[in-house]
């Protein structure tokens, strides 16, 4: 989880109280069960102090991993008290059969009281300190220049009509720090809000501005434009917000969060709730070990296979781009002969001759894939995700569809939907065609569909009907 400095001091408060309010419920919940359910006096025995020290563990482990630590400047009451409820229920419910069910009980009466009275003394001595906390962080947020620093898109009279709508609002929590506009001719913000240039110049404003929400403010059915400028601001970390079209307004897309705010459409950049990306990356972990012990025969058969085919090293190892543009080795079985891009970067084809007789076969089976569990261990990589290019080809494809860029800000896969679909692309319109099923993955991500995924490529695999 990456902190952001923003986030830290509160983040910092919310661990302390949630770690002292799940020891205190600890003790008081033991203290309760001797007395009311077990009828005996109240003794600190090793149970006790054991559990002290695991207990509020287990606890901050189940608050990460629901994803509260995340965005703290942005969690108010609702999902505060919605994820305390929820969390609260399932810990105390995960302590009961993991600990509490062993203990002898005269009647099954006391096992509901047990769980009763825990989830009661636990859920309350948690959410109470939250609150607390919550509404000084509310507070702090709508002081002036607290607030979410926002820059508005757009400088025409439907960006005046917005941004008045929203700072009338008495619980505004944007802190506007300017403006850019998308046509010279548009600078009606100017009364209002400091001009900070063009679109054009955004590269510019951002870093400097350390912008935490846009407002796109240019009607929806510029279609073209507004494509231009979500690639362009979309970091998987800023807020995007836009004008909603009728269209949007019916199909239930406009996402509301207060009753006198702006009509405005929350672009969901993320649809990946961060509970399932702690448990796809423990299980890209995990699937990635298990898979590196079992297959080390198959590896050891590989690598003899290879090194009698041609004359070469075992191994492949080529720069790709991985998340956020951070580059990063690839490990492939080899499949080419030596120097087969002697003369630049080229892509296979079916009957390239540049493919050794073992390497056809491994490029059917995908086997030559599967090196790459390493690059998945140490987190270059995932088992699903869309396939990591190299720069030369990021940036001819990109010059054709600047969506692609989209593709590196999740972690690249060994598998993916358009590798499944398309296998090995032959030239760039092949990438082009496998990158609309990327970009769909990428848009609708989630446990169930990369088990999906997983599903296809194991078939494709025993059936060698990759290419």
């Amino acid at each position: 989880m990456v902190l952001s400095m923003k986030n830290s001091p509160w983040i910092f408060l919310f661990l302390i109280f949630d770690y002292l309010s799940a020891l205190l419920a600890w003790a008081l919940f033991f203290y309760l069960r001797k007395i009311w359910i077990e009828n005996e006096p109240f003794e600190a025995d090793d149970n006790f102090w054991l559990g002290l020290f695991l207990i509020p563990i287990f606890w901050m482990f189940l608050y990460f991993i629901q994803g509260t630590y995340q965005e703290m400047r942005r969690m108010f009451r609702l999902k505060l008290l919605n994820l305390t409820l929820s969390g609260s229920l399932l810990g105390s419910l995960v302590i009961f059969f993991a600990i509490i069910l062993d203990d002898q009980v005269r009647n099954y009466e006391g096992y509901y009281w047990n769980v009763l009275i825990l989830f009661g003394v636990h859920f309350t001595m948690t959410v109470v300190p939250r609150l607390l906390i919550n509404t000084l962080l509310i507070h702090y947020i709508r002081g002036k220049g607290k607030g979410f620093r926002t820059l508005i898109i757009g400088g025409s009279e439907k960006a005046v009509d917005i941004y008045k709508e929203i700072i009338k609002n008495p619980k505004n929590v944007n802190s506007f720090v300017g403006y850019v506009n998308t046509n010279g001719n548009d600078r009606k913000l100017d009364d209002v809000l400091p001009y900070l240039g063009h679109f054009d110049q955004l590269d510019k404003v951002i870093p400097t501005f350390d912008i935490d929400e846009y407002i796109i403010a240019i009607e929806s059915a510029e279609h073209n434009k507004l494509m231009h400028i979500l690639l362009k601001v979309d970091d998987h970390a800023s807020r995007i917000k836009t004008l909603p079209d009728t269209y949007a307004i019916l199909s239930g897309k406009v996402k509301m969060t207060n009753i006198y705010g702006a009509l405005l459409l929350e672009v969901i950049s993320d649809v990946m709730p961060f509970w399932q990306k702690v448990v796809k990356r423990f299980m890209d972990f995990i699937l990635s070990f298990v898979a590196i012990i079992l297959l080390i025969p198959f590896y050891l058969f590989s690598a003899m296979a290879v090194k009698a085919s041609s004359r070469g090293p075992i191994f492949f190892l080529q720069d790709r781009v991985g998340k956020n543009g951070k580059i990063f080795k690839i490990i492939k079985f080899r499949t080419m002969i030596v120097n087969a891009e002697k003369d630049g970067p080229q892509l296979s084809s079916k009957d390239d001759p540049r493919i050794t007789k073992v390497g056809k076969f491994m490029r059917k089976t995908r086997l030559d894939e599967f090196p790459q569990f390493l690059n998945v261990l140490i987190g270059d990589m995932s088992i699903v995700g869309p396939r990591p290019e190299r720069q030369f080809y990021i940036d001819q494809i990109a010059k054709i569809q600047p969506q692609y860029n989209q593709l590196t800000k999740v972690r690249p896969g060994i598998t993916s939907w358009g590798q499944v679909k398309y296998g090995y692309a032959e030239n760039v319109d092949q990438m082009l065609q496998r990158m609309k099923f990327d970009l769909l993955y990428l848009k609708n991500r989630s446990l169930s569909l990369d088990l999906k995924i997983m599903f296809y490529t194991l078939v494709i695999v025993l059936k060698a009907e990759g290419k």
